[in-house]
């Protein structure tokens, strides 16, 4: 193909986000082992004339000029969520959700980058690394609802409970309200204290519409120990959603009543 046809059908790529092999298909779709080569030496030719810059070893961006003007981390900020939708969809398609504190983030209108993501899914437990930042793939297991308390597999069930929500141009799925404020109540990382002001912020700003038969299904299976710390966040902040969370620990073998305010 001619050099400047190759760089014309960059520049009308909407995504503006590649990653290496991207590239090599866009350049040559049947990807004959004979032109890897000659592919390696158009790559960086595309690099050293600037129609793709490098923010990762594998990964490339079509700039627009403000981008010729910042360093690779600014770069990653401002491409960080097609980034990660782009390694997400690489490694496990449509079947994740975004968990944790950042899915209970993200209801709150907060889209500031963390230095970890946690993307659940059915079953690959993986860490990706960009610089100093780092997507955790995990799985999510819980106890099987027939008494037994063998462990299962929780994805299907808990997946029911998330939704797409637009950030930055891009669809990124995430933990429903009531399943992310019970994420945010565990701590994943010793190292890491509970986030009781964003919990608290949680609970004042949506206590009124959550659903109740959402955290008595939930609670069937995992989270008991989450449960038990928000229903102690919210005995004076809201009584009513307290009471719920110790309804929901009774029904399923008051596991942890005793955990009091440890961690909080």
């Amino acid at each position: 193909m001619d050099f400047n046809k190759i760089v014309k059908r960059l520049w009308n790529k909407s995504w503006k986000v590649f990653f290496k092999d991207d590239i090599y298909e866009l350049l040559d779709p049947e990807k004959k082992i004979q032109h890897q080569n000659k592919l390696d030496k158009l790559v960086y030719r595309l690099k050293a004339l600037g129609v793709i810059l490098s923010i990762k070893a594998w990964v490339y961006i079509v700039p627009d000029e403000e981008d010729a003007k910042l360093n690779k981390i600014d770069l990653m900020d401002k491409y960080y969520f097609r980034l990660i939708k782009k390694i997400i969809t690489r490694e496990v398609s449509n079947s994740y959700y975004i968990s944790w504190i950042q899915s209970l983030q993200y209801h709150l209108r907060n889209y500031e980058i963390p230095d970890k993501i946690f993307v659940v899914n059915r079953s690959m437990k993986k860490r990706v690394l960009m610089w100093k930042r780092e997507i955790i793939f995990k799985t999510i297991s819980g106890n099987k609802h027939d008494g037994t308390r063998n462990q299962i597999n929780l994805y299907n069930i808990l997946s029911k409970y998330t939704l797409s929500r637009e950030i930055d141009g891009v669809m990124i799925r995430c933990s429903w309200l009531e399943l992310s404020l019970l994420e945010s109540g565990l701590v994943t990382d010793t190292e890491e204290w509970l986030d009781v002001w964003l919990i608290t912020k949680g609970i004042k700003k949506y206590s009124s519409v959550f659903s109740e038969e959402i955290f008595e299904e939930i609670g069937k299976y995992k989270y008991i120990m989450s449960f038990n710390r928000l229903k102690e966040i919210s005995k004076t902040l809201d009584p009513q959603f307290s009471k719920l969370c110790l309804e929901v620990i009774k029904k399923n073998g008051n596991l942890f009543i005793w955990e009091g305010n440890r961690w909080i």
